[in-house]
């Protein structure tokens, strides 16, 4: 997949294809429909595939700035989940409140038909565009056939339930349930970033943690989770086992603010610096303070002898729900 953060003087093989348009935070099941549709008929026109989608996300622009973070992924990670889905081309459109200005018929014809010539646009059935949000599908439907391109909206997707959504899996998370949302994903919940060299106190009693901090994502329940966890290895990912703490270490230091300890089962080596993928599997118990660091001890042994048996009795793929009508789209 080749990514574009841009949409002027787009090469000649990117254009002129099927362009499934929206922000897919957490690109989930939803999403996931809207882009299969998009692969679907890009097969069936031997058309390149395209989805784009904007960066920062338009609620971060007009979001108060103290407003709690919200994404779920992050451009790097969205990217990621894009790019299996057997995309061709990402576009990733630069939002500000100047963009934001542009009417429903100028982000038509600058964006759609002038930088990427599309030749159809897959959309969901809630899309809204242009300034002040005045177009709509059926606007984007009517521009379609004036100007050479065909719409495609994706009905709503829906599983056990309800509809797949991100304010859903949000909610999921925040309330200390990642297999739930794990099955509105479709995959598990992820974070990552750079392991930061943190105060040592897990090496003391046989815990060594790496650590990262959340920056610009929603934040999990507090707590301790079962994990896995990917290092960046360069060509590859080594996945491995682990048990994670979310929070401020109310024994220990009590810190200002949370951050996220992952302690690596059956690791030997070096983590600083390394770039770390953590996956939110289940979530074991609210973090609590103890009385002294033998019974914090006692608690993190218990812990990780809870997520080694956690871990060998979950697949690698996400729990799974039946959808009702996962390919279901109005042209």
């Amino acid at each position: 997949m080749r990514l574009f953060r841009h949409t002027v003087d787009i090469p000649a093989d990117a254009k002129g294809g099927v362009v499934a348009i929206g922000n897919f935070d957490g690109v989930h099941r939803g999403h996931q429909a809207v882009i299969g549709a998009a692969c679907g008929l890009a097969m069936a026109d031997e058309a390149p595939l395209g989805v784009m989608t904007f960066e920062p996300h338009p609620r971060e622009v007009f979001a108060a700035a103290r407003a709690e973070p919200f994404r779920l992924t992050p451009l790097r990670i969205k990217a990621r989940l894009i790019e299996a889905l057997d995309v061709d081309f990402l576009f990733v459109q630069h939002f500000d409140r100047d963009f934001a200005q542009l009417t429903p018929r100028d982000f038509v014809t600058r964006v759609l038909v002038e930088g990427l010539r599309a030749r159809h646009v897959v959309v969901g059935y809630d899309f809204e565009f242009g300034r002040n949000r005045e177009g709509d599908v059926a606007l984007l439907q009517q521009l379609g056939a004036e100007l050479g391109f065909a719409v495609t909206s994706v009905q709503p997707v829906k599983g056990e339930a309800g509809l797949y959504s991100s304010t859903a899996v949000r909610a999921a998370l925040a309330e200390g349930r990642p297999g739930e949302a794990a099955s509105l994903l479709g995959h598990w919940w992820e974070i990552e970033g750079r392991i930061e060299h943190g105060q040592a106190k897990g090496s003391g009693f046989g815990f060594p943690t790496a650590n990262l901090k959340l920056q610009g994502i929603l934040a999990p329940a507090p707590g301790v989770y079962a994990v896995r966890a990917g290092i960046d290895m360069g060509d590859a990912t080594h996945w491995l086992g682990g048990v994670a703490n979310f929070g401020r270490r109310p024994t220990v230091t009590d810190l200002p603010e949370l951050v996220f300890e992952v302690h690596l089962f059956d690791y030997r080596g070096d983590l600083y610096g390394k770039h770390l993928r953590v996956r939110l599997i289940d979530y074991l118990r609210p973090e609590r303070r103890f009385d002294n660091l033998d019974a914090l001890k006692a608690q993190i042994t218990q812990d990780a002898d809870q997520a080694r048996r956690l871990l060998a009795s979950t697949s690698e793929g996400p729990p799974r729900k039946p959808v009702s009508n996962p390919s279901r789209v109005e042209p």
